[in-house]
């Protein structure tokens, strides 16, 4: 029986949820969900250069679960560029504007 997963610190304000290519339609799109915390090690890593020690503590991980989950984030983000399929946040902030 896995362990359960630890409860991780996010501090994101998404301005969209979303993100496709131009000119496709949704209906004729495969789509790949990135989930909160990868977006968050992203945005830690990526856009504020934080190194992955400061990052992991920042969000309340080890420093290689952090690693995984940013990992998980690049191959996520860099399927859906190269292959040409929309991305979805599954951010909690957007879940209900979706559902209504």
């Amino acid at each position: 029986m896995p362990r359960p997963c630890k409860k991780r610190t996010v501090c994101l304000d998404l301005k969209a949820a979303y993100f496709k290519p131009r000119g496709i339609p949704m209906t004729e799109l495969s789509e790949i969900i990135l989930e909160v915390d990868e977006m968050e090690a992203v945005r830690l890593a990526d856009l504020e250069g934080k190194y992955q020690e400061e990052a992991a503590s920042q969000m309340g991980v080890s420093r290689p679960t952090f690693s995984n989950i940013i990992n998980r984030a690049h191959g996520k983000i860099a399927e859906a560029l190269i292959k040409g399929k929309a991305l979805h946040i599954n951010c909690p902030k957007f879940a209900k504007k979706l559902n209504q």
